[in-house]
């Protein structure tokens, strides 16, 4: 029987507080089991083991990244949309380096996918930062792909301690936010 209070939403999120806590490769079942009070095989009651676990963490990560941005550019657009964005992930992945991680190469199985779902709602807000631009069809995919690799990279580097040179990392991240600026803006005047 499982134990009262837990059910797969609260070892999903238990599970996504460890491995920022321990990082992601640091989760283990058994990590986990000792963190809720039970015994590992518990934990099988809620979920499939590691590799459901994970793919738990990976749409709760890109479900509240998405969450992050949607809600940080309400109201904006253009440049400020773009910044806020750009700081709503980045702020998520500093705060959340472990469920983040989770979502690094994890495929969804289909279209209906909770994974699928969830990159999408993500994949909105960086859209919706495009649509300020005016960006034409034609580039719209390859510009969102610049946008996440922009954003994905630098937190991640940052949250890895990848930046060790003098250079302020707050300046260099809005001079990244200025630089795409400028380069959306003439992709939006650009015409084929």
């Amino acid at each position: 029987m499982p134990r009262a209070g837990l059910d797969p939403a609260a070892v999903v999120a238990a599970g996504a507080a460890l491995a920022d806590e321990v990082g992601l490769a640091n989760l283990t079942m058994g990590l986990l089991a000792e963190r809720v009070g039970v015994r590992t095989p518990s934990l099988y009651k809620h979920v499939n083991g590691q590799e459901d676990l994970n793919r738990r963490i990976a749409v709760l990560a890109i479900g509240q990244a998405a969450d992050a941005m949607g809600g940080a550019i309400q109201g904006y657009a253009g440049r400020d949309a773009l910044a806020a964005a750009a700081r709503a992930f980045r702020a998520f992945v500093l705060e959340h380096p472990g469920r983040y991680a989770a979502t690094i190469g994890m495929e969804p199985s289909g279209p209906d996918d909770p994974l699928a779902t969830e990159s999408r709602r993500a994949m909105d807000a960086f859209a919706a930062v495009l649509r300020g631009y005016e960006i034409e069809e034609p580039h719209v995919d390859h510009a969102l792909r610049m946008l996440r690799s922009l954003c994905h990279g630098f937190a991640t580097l940052q949250a890895a301690n990848g930046f060790q040179w003098s250079a302020d990392i707050d300046e260099s991240f809005e001079w990244l936010i200025a630089f795409t600026d400028r380069g959306l803006r003439a992709l939006g005047r650009h015409r084929d």
